[in-house]
């Protein structure tokens, strides 16, 4: 394939809706195969990226994240950065949610390579795109989510309002529908939409300085980009979340 080839790839492509829902089908029946929400946002991107990308740019903090470019999935998965923060910061908190559930932002990464061979890529537009992957865990944390079915669609939908990539919608109303198919007491609609409106209202997270993030303590962090209680979510008991299997 020519250099020519490789870059009309990282081009904005059209919508590929039936792709998406076959991907979806995958999802459902094995919730543990991440490689299909990476399908699913392939299909659905569109110019979300780009845009996203241009907005970093139009900011005096994203334009530094920019022009550094930094990977955070190194970051993330450096255990000495990680020890630097203390207790009650934002990065403490990370550290904690990934040592529970033995997570790594290079698994992720692994993922996506499954479906979008140039994902590492050295191009500025895919250096965002690999951003807005490496901080979804981090979005977790912040925005108190856990990794139970419920909350992975109402962190995809709070990424939705953040990003405007309609992978995330798809993905999370899908998911709620699915959910309140098995479980009808569980209010994931009304969930996903208060999600998605508490991303609305939250200020611009994929220009920030991480870095900085991790030092600051995680409810001061929250307040100060105005990340909203996840009240409907938190309603629903654990044990209820957990025995969720969201299969088809």
């Amino acid at each position: 394939m020519t250099a020519a080839a490789d870059f009309d790839r990282f081009r904005p492509q059209p919508l590929e809706p039936l792709k998406a829902l076959r991907a979806f089908g995958r999802l459902v029946r094995d919730k543990e195969d991440t490689a299909q929400v990476f399908e699913i946002m392939r299909a659905l991107s569109g110019r979300s990226i780009a845009r996203g990308y241009n907005r970093m740019l139009g900011t005096m903090e994203g334009g530094r994240q920019a022009f550094l470019r930094e990977e955070l999935a190194r970051r993330l998965d450096d255990p000495a950065w990680l020890a630097r923060f203390g207790p009650g910061s934002v990065g403490a908190a990370y550290r904690a949610f990934r040592e529970a559930r033995g997570f790594t932002a290079e698994g992720l990464a692994e993922e996506a390579r499954k479906v979008a061979p140039l994902v590492d890529a050295p191009h500025p537009v895919i250096w965002y795109s690999r951003r807005l992957r490496d901080v979804h865990d981090v979005w977790h944390v912040l925005t108190g989510y856990e990794t139970d079915a419920l909350g992975e669609a109402c962190v995809v939908a709070f990424s939705y309002a953040q990003t405007r990539n309609l992978g995330f919608a798809f993905i999370g109303w899908g998911a709620a529908r699915e959910i309140q198919r098995e479980n009808r007491a569980i209010p994931a609609r009304r969930a996903v939409w208060q999600a998605w409106r508490n991303g609305r209202a939250a200020r611009w997270l994929p220009a920030l300085d991480y870095e900085a993030l991790f030092a600051e303590p995680l409810d001061a962090a929250r307040a100060r980009l105005n990340i909203r209680p996840p009240g409907i979510y938190e309603r629903v008991p654990p044990e209820t979340r957990l025995a969720l299997k969201l299969r088809a």
